[in-house]
């Protein structure tokens, strides 16, 4: 098991980080298919000195993405951009999600046998595609994904000790919350067996409307559904906007740990 929140460079005082990259700020991919705008911040919080999220978005290439890095010494940063840049290589070469994020696994972990740490570098992720009316996610870790339509659905599970518990029955998704393990994943790019690693992957579709969000655990971990909810169902303000009151409600939560946001919006169709 690992520490999703563990391992890292804690300091009292706080320096905003942007790691990301991102291409576009809307757009569609053809004719007749839907407008896609998002929003997009990444935060090093309130605790940390090191932003070791990053995220990616590129509405031509259809692909969005937050990775959340671990390891120390400013190793999570680099595993989050291994991991980001090999996905986008993979997927702009044509491969699947899911083959993308276990070759991102792969050249992690080669990462990591060349530095000969102590301790690999690792780190979530969570990916969604767009092409058309259609999108695919995949994740690994606790990084989420959501998908708003009026209402608010998780539609990753995470990877960790307090979801097998919920699973179990032992424990309720509210006591989740402030159990002392929450914070502990079972699976991450870098770190897990290669022959163990779980790449969730789902489809559906995406109508006019409907938004994704996809985030790092430093936004869940102090923003509940249904806040989420309700900053979501105010389609008034722009993706852009919605992405800046999530993170302003983490920091407000306490900031403990770094914060990405990444939203998507399908409008209607051009």
């Amino acid at each position: 098991m690992m520490h999703s929140g563990t391992a890292r460079t804690i300091g009292t005082g706080w320096r905003p980080t942007f790691t990301p990259k991102v291409l576009s700020s809307g757009g569609t991919a053809g004719q007749h298919e839907p407008m896609i705008e998002f929003g997009h911040l990444t935060h090093v919080g309130l605790r940390r000195e090191h932003n070791e999220d990053t995220y990616y978005g590129d509405s031509q290439l259809g692909l969005w993405l937050v990775a959340d890095g671990m390891g120390g010494h400013e190793f999570g940063e680099v595993a989050s951009a291994l991991a980001r840049d090999t996905i986008v290589g993979q997927v702009r070469a044509g491969h699947s999600l899911g083959d993308a994020i276990r070759a991102a696994d792969k050249e992690i972990i080669r990462q990591s046998q060349r530095r000969n740490e102590a301790l690999p570098m690792g780190t979530t992720v969570v990916a969604a595609r767009v092409e058309g009316t259609r999108f695919e996610i995949a994740w690994v870790g606790d990084s989420r994904i959501y998908l708003w339509d009026g209402q608010l659905h998780q539609l990753s599970q995470d990877h960790s000790y307090v979801q097998e518990l919920i699973d179990q029955g032992a424990i309720t998704p509210e006591q989740a919350r402030s159990h002392p393990h929450r914070n502990v994943i079972t699976q991450a790019l870098g770190v897990t067996d290669p022959l163990s690693l779980k790449v969730e992957v789902l489809q559906g579709e995406l109508r006019p409307t409907m938004q994704l969000l996809l985030c790092s655990d430093g936004l869940t971990e102090e923003v509940d559904d249904a806040t989420i909810a309700r900053i979501l169902a105010k389609t008034d303000l722009s993706a852009q906007e919605c992405v800046d009151q999530l993170v302003l409600a983490a920091l407000d939560g306490g900031g403990s740990d770094n914060i990405t946001v990444v939203l998507l919006r399908s409008g209607n169709p051009i």
